[in-house]
């Protein structure tokens, strides 16, 4: 794990644990730190044994203790009073009267089959909601959420070493999160994390009534850790259909920190479980490195202190109105760091998760042309040269879209079309939904005198010719 940032900006080569459906759901090992005192226990502070008094002295220890009590509250009485009359003059409401406020929103989100669907639900305006105090229950949230969570079980065939063979295939069982978002006239759509189905021969998908059902990959987009699974209506029960239903997405750039934050999940594999906490910080840029191949990425994640644990990856971090805000992903795994969990924002999400829902390969004459040939530049040559990881332009196509928008041999593609990529296989997978004629946004590292500057340009994609 390289390049993680702490909570000062300070970078550490602490790893950042990152999910994965090839690991079994099972409980870790590790405590935090102990911390001792020189004489190897612990201790808040020391005081000094002070001498006892000589004689009777129970008398006046009840006579100071009554007097304190009287004291305390008068005092108690007159500062509640002064802060209720303050609270009334200001707002024009009785501070004890906020009794019956409305907390959740929300109508009637059971699937019904064959009714035309909105691709996600969401209420951007419903994200920043005071919640008038501290809140402890959080049950009736949960009631409404929970019919939307899913988790998701997959079976994946790994490459593990063997003594006598060398490498040899081994099946591992893996678990997830999922949150139902859409469905259309034929399917079911689930959004989870690309790291949760990444490689897997099979998917189930287990609904809150504890109904399961054979699902599919619909997309993936490996850049943002975010994907999409399919189920066919036609194979999920009567049943099942009148007691699940689709997330209502808040909105999380009103987010702020310390505003309530549950984390709903498959945690352990165990089945869906609840944590709480709070929003810690907006924006942090996080790396993390996938255990399949080695690659890295960096988004800007949600902090919570809501506990997520393997398992919880794709599953939903809610505000205190139910409503998603953030789709968990990673957290910052180190014995002596507690609490540090992290989400894809909603904002980023949602415009991802639409485009692996509605979009389709092209084909034929429509299939879209960039105009460059590339090669990779990954970890180990952005290392050993110093360049920024993504895709170096080798040659620029005379005449070619890249030509035209001004792209030039020796720049290093590192964003396309809103996503960052780190290989010419990567940016040709999300060019193979994009039609000729389709305007894209490509972000290149141009090195100018010495130093690398980013650019970026709209670029027309021409068609391919066959």
């Amino acid at each position: 794990m390289e390049d993680y940032r702490n909570e000062d900006g300070v970078g550490t080569n602490e790893p950042v644990d990152y999910y994965s459906y090839g690991q079994t759901c099972g409980t870790g090992e590790g405590a935090q730190d102990d911390v001792e005192s020189q004489d190897g226990v612990y201790r808040p502070y020391e005081q000094e044994d002070k001498p006892k008094k000589q004689g009777n002295g129970f008398g006046i220890k009840l006579l100071k203790f009554v007097a304190l009590g009287l004291s305390f509250g008068v005092v108690a009485a007159v500062s509640f009073a002064g802060t209720t009359h303050f609270f009334a003059s200001v707002t024009g409401t009785d501070a004890a009267s906020n009794e019956g406020e409305e907390v959740l929103n929300g109508g009637d989100l059971n699937v019904v089959e064959g009714t035309e669907a909105d691709p996600i639900s969401s209420r951007p305006d419903m994200g920043d909601t005071d919640m008038g105090g501290a809140v402890t229950d959080v049950s009736e949230i949960v009631e409404q959420a929970m019919p939307s969570i899913v988790s998701i079980t997959t079976i994946a065939r790994t490459q593990v070493p063997n003594f006598f063979f060398g490498q040899m295939q081994e099946e591992t069982e893996g678990c997830g999160s999922g949150i139902i978002v859409s469905q259309d006239e034929q399917n079911l759509y689930i959004a989870t994390n690309n790291h949760v189905i990444e490689g897997a021969m099979t998917l189930t998908v287990l609904f809150s009534d504890g109904k399961s059902v054979q699902a599919k990959v619909k997309g993936t987009d490996a850049s943002s850790d975010l994907a999409v699974v399919s189920v066919a209506l036609s194979d999920i029960e009567d049943d099942t259909k009148k007691a699940i239903r689709t997330a209502i997405f808040g909105n999380s750039s009103a987010l702020h920190a310390g505003q309530m934050a549950i984390a709903i999940g498959n945690a352990l594999g165990y089945g869906q479980s609840v944590t709480t906490g709070v929003i810690s910080a907006l924006d942090r840029e996080v790396t993390v490195t996938s255990e399949t191949d080695g690659s890295t990425i960096t988004n800007e994640l949600l902090q919570t202190d809501a506990a997520i644990n393997p398992g919880n990856s794709g599953g939903a971090l809610l505000n205190g109105n139910g409503e998603v805000v953030g789709i968990n992903s990673v957290k910052y795994s180190e014995t002596s760091v507690e609490g540090m969990g992290y989400a894809i924002p909603a904002e980023m999400a949602i415009p991802i998760i639409k485009q692996l829902i509605t979009r389709e390969v092209v084909t034929g004459d429509k299939t879209a042309y960039l105009g460059i040939s590339g090669v990779d530049v990954d970890q180990a040559v952005s290392g050993t040269y110093n360049m920024p990881q993504g895709v170096y332009v080798a040659q620029v196509v005379e005449g070619g879209s890249a030509a035209e928008a001004g792209l030039l041999q020796g720049d290093i593609i590192t964003r396309f079309d809103g996503r960052n990529i780190k290989s010419m296989d990567e940016m040709e997978k999300l060019m193979q939904y994009l039609a000729a004629g389709t305007q894209v946004e490509v972000t290149v590292q141009r090195a100018l005198n010495g130093e690398y500057v980013e650019k970026t340009f709209e670029v027309v994609l021409g068609a391919k010719h066959r």
